[in-house]
């Protein structure tokens, strides 16, 4: 009795580890991806960030529109020439300025969610991860406008001038009527695993 005991503690103990071993694996490959969505989301937003800054001090809201419409999506492309082959970071949004932020339609699912979330007053994540395919995976981190000066373009704009220059831009504009504590869109960085 004390063999099969032994016998059945050692082939549990063996499962044990042959089924840890994948699980291990997929922890280290979330862990990389993890670390990898939030290098990427935040050297976009610190490229983006620094510019608009520079342009609404320089400027004020029609100079940062400007930087928006002109240099926004090329300076996306030259972060995404810093990153890591199989690895690309976008901004997308239900409500978009601009055709380039729409969200593709899994993306979009994922957006409304988090907007169910918010109307819920559910703190939402700073971030999270969606398996979207083999070792393909999607990172997404909310944007929720959380400073003033994001509602001078986004909010409920008064500046005729500033709204006439937005329509002028973006024609099928819907980024407006924000309030502080919405839900902008989110930062959505794509990471194959396999492209090496």
């Amino acid at each position: 009795m004390l063999s099969v005991l032994k016998s059945f503690t050692i082939l549990s103990i063996s499962a044990s580890i042959l089924l840890a071993a994948p699980a291990q694996k997929q922890d280290k490959e979330l862990k990389e991806v993890l670390k990898m969505g939030q290098k990427s989301s935040k050297l976009l937003l610190k490229t983006l960030g620094k510019n608009m800054k520079a342009h609404m001090k320089k400027g004020g809201p029609l100079d940062a529109l400007d930087f928006c419409s002109n240099e926004a999506y090329s300076l996306t492309e030259s972060v995404n020439k810093k990153l890591p082959q199989g690895v690309r970071v976008k901004r997308i949004s239900l409500k978009y300025r601009s055709p380039a932020n729409q969200p593709q339609p899994d993306e979009a699912k994922v957006l409304k969610a988090m907007r169910s979330l918010k109307d819920a007053n559910v703190v939402l994540p700073k971030h999270f991860v969606e398996k979207v395919g083999d070792r393909v995976y999607k990172f997404y981190k909310p944007l929720v406008i959380n400073k003033g000066v994001c509602l001078k373009c986004h909010g409920d704009v008064k500046d005729t001038e500033l709204k006439r220059a937005i329509a002028q831009r973006y024609p099928v504009d819907k980024a407006t009527g924000y309030k502080m504590g919405d839900l902008r869109g989110a930062i959505v960085v794509t990471i194959n695993k396999s492209a090496k």
